[in-house]
């Protein structure tokens, strides 16, 4: 997490500075290899030219401060419709939608939850899950995702 939060403060300067907001990061190493997703938005949409011109502008200022050691892929992608949470604030503005969660271990013997947000109590998500409401403290959320409505 300390990896994702330093590299948060390195990139998010430079997408706001762009007019956009950074959604999230998500830093996934594999051996030698690792893998640098950032996901932007913007109210009026993103566009395949939008994350070409961030990614050109992240990729300069990583060549600079070179906060990764090993070889990496930079990734810069739109939330979409089936958007990750990585907030309270985000997981708040999906309350009454449908979401997949995937914790960091289990919680009361399971770890992947799918069911609707019903709200957020202190620094927890409340989901609605088969009949019963769980309280899914947001340290101990590995992955979160919202189902897209098409109805």
């Amino acid at each position: 997490m300390a990896k994702v939060d330093e590299l948060t403060a390195l990139i998010d300067p430079v997408v706001t500075g762009m007019g956009f907001s950074l959604w999230g990061i998500e830093y996934i190493r594999s051996g030698k290899y690792s893998t640098l997703r950032i996901y932007i938005d913007h109210e009026d949409g993103i566009g395949v030219d939008h994350c070409a011109d961030v990614s050109r502008q992240v990729s300069a200022v990583m060549d600079v401060e070179d906060p990764i050691s090993t070889e990496y892929t930079l990734e810069v992608s739109s939330p979409g419709m089936d958007r990750p949470l990585f907030t309270l604030e985000q997981y708040s503005a999906f309350v009454n939608e449908w979401v997949e969660i995937k914790l960091k271990y289990a919680f009361e013997g399971r770890r992947n939850f799918k069911g609707v947000i019903v709200g957020i109590e202190e620094s927890d998500v409340v989901i609605a899950a088969d009949g019963e409401e769980f309280l899914l403290p947001i340290e101990s959320i590995d992955k979160g995702r919202v189902i897209p409505n098409f109805s």
